[in-house]
């Protein structure tokens, strides 16, 4: 595992992160979750992903329990807040007192004292941007929080709040939580990189094999036990178009080539960019695990030409829609 600097902090992430959007709570039960965090945190992971929305909480408690038995000096935990969680008009967005209360609700639920990393999972357009930023720069001197970040904010919008946090000798956002996989890329390549130049911003990006989709699992279909296969995930469902599967049959051609899977491949071409800090992966089971841990040994063969293939397939993408 190599570890890399969250944009200019002092802070080192694994590579490869592991998450709990989806997985816990719904695929995955508190013995799995066990198990798989275990399994992570010995090949070398030590950043776990969580948010207070997951499961309507039980992410984090299942979380909570898996790493009860691991030295809490050695991981780097994140939660994030925005959604709504409990009833009423307070109870949802980036006001400072749902902030407060949605930090310590994930303390509880986590057995934690602080959380390595806090986002704000969306931006708040009815929360004052002094608001947010300057709660979130009270909770790290209270010691509640050591880092915090955004997550699918516009690059504008951080821009913004690092201004506000100067101006007012306040900590800025670390770190920007966005999707990012082959078929969403211009956001990151476009308009997240340049701030991660200016502002030394890091980039944990999620969703690397677009829901599965990336895998090559759904290149004939929808898979029994699969994630898009959940009663509930029909919006998925939504996002496996002829278009997407077109593509991902030729990257999985392409991995084929080199002889890696087509998601080691998928995760590999995210590393190549500097500016991403570490990929968070999920897994419903420990194979899933070990296969997404496996990019780690492809990135360093990502020469020109397979980069250059790989950016064929994805203009030839773009261009049929």
């Amino acid at each position: 595992m190599h570890y890399r600097r969250l944009g200019r902090s002092g802070l080192k992430v694994s590579e490869i992160s592991l998450g709990a959007w989806i997985t816990f709570g719904n695929q995955v039960d508190e013995q799995l979750a066990d198990q798989l965090i275990h399994a992570a945190y010995e090949q070398g992971i030590n950043h776990f992903d969580n948010a207070d929305v997951y499961a309507n909480g039980q992410a984090e408690i299942i979380m909570g329990k898996a790493i009860r038995g691991l030295p809490r000096e050695a991981l780097v935990i994140s939660s994030k807040v925005f959604w709504p969680t409990v009833p009423g008009p307070n109870g949802r967005g980036l006001s400072r007192k749902h902030i407060f209360e949605a930090l310590h609700a994930s303390l509880r639920r986590m057995g934690l004292e602080y959380l390595d990393l806090y986002y704000c999972h969306r931006y708040d357009p009815d929360t004052p941007i002094e608001e947010v930023v300057r709660s979130m720069d009270d909770l790290i001197r209270q010691g509640k929080i050591l880092y915090w970040g955004t997550s699918e904010w516009e690059a504008a919008q951080i821009a913004q709040a690092y201004g506000v946090a100067r101006q007012y000798n306040m900590q800025p956002p670390t770190m920007e939580q966005p999707e990012y996989n082959l078929f969403r890329r211009q956001r990151v390549e476009n308009e997240l990189a340049p701030l991660c130049k200016d502002f030394g911003l890091g980039l944990i990006t999620w969703s690397p094999l677009a829901g599965g989709i990336l895998s090559g699992k759904y290149n004939e279909g929808i898979v029994e036990g699969s994630r898009a296969a959940l009663a509930d995930m029909g919006w998925m469902r939504d996002q496996i178009t002829p278009a997407r599967i077109a593509m991902t049959r030729q990257v999985t051609a392409l991995a084929q080539e080199i002889g890696v899977t087509t998601a080691q491949l998928a995760i590999a071409w995210l590393l190549r960019r500097k500016e991403v800090s570490s990929v968070i992966t999920g897994a419903s089971k420990p194979e899933q695990l070990d296969e997404n841990l496996g990019a780690l040994d492809v990135v360093d063969r990502l020469d020109d030409d397979l980069l250059e293939e790989i950016e064929k397939i994805c203009d030839f993408a773009s261009e049929s829609g």
